[in-house]
């Protein structure tokens, strides 16, 4: 397993980080690898649910839209927005 050290922790974060820790029962050293797995897995894509959801969404239009008929969408929405 690889190793790093962290330098320059603010304080405030430190002691933050040392509460978590006591409150979950687990060392500095294993609350930091817990924080860095679980932010890893949340910013994970799950391809198939994903590919689920739009084909669900599709199944449910009627019809389809022209390239055109998008591009004025898009045109719309930005005219909106200013």
């Amino acid at each position: 397993m690889a190793n790093i050290t962290i330098k320059n922790i603010p304080d405030e974060v430190y002691e933050q980080l040392k509460e978590r820790a006591k409150r979950n029962r687990r060392s500095i050293n294993n609350e930091v690898i817990h924080l860095i797995e679980s932010q890893f897995r949340a910013n994970q894509i799950n391809v198939e649910e994903v590919l689920y959801k739009a084909r669900k969404l599709r199944s449910k239009m009627k019809g389809s839209l022209t390239e055109e008929e998008i591009r004025q969408a898009i045109n719309r929405d930005r005219d909106d927005s200013i």
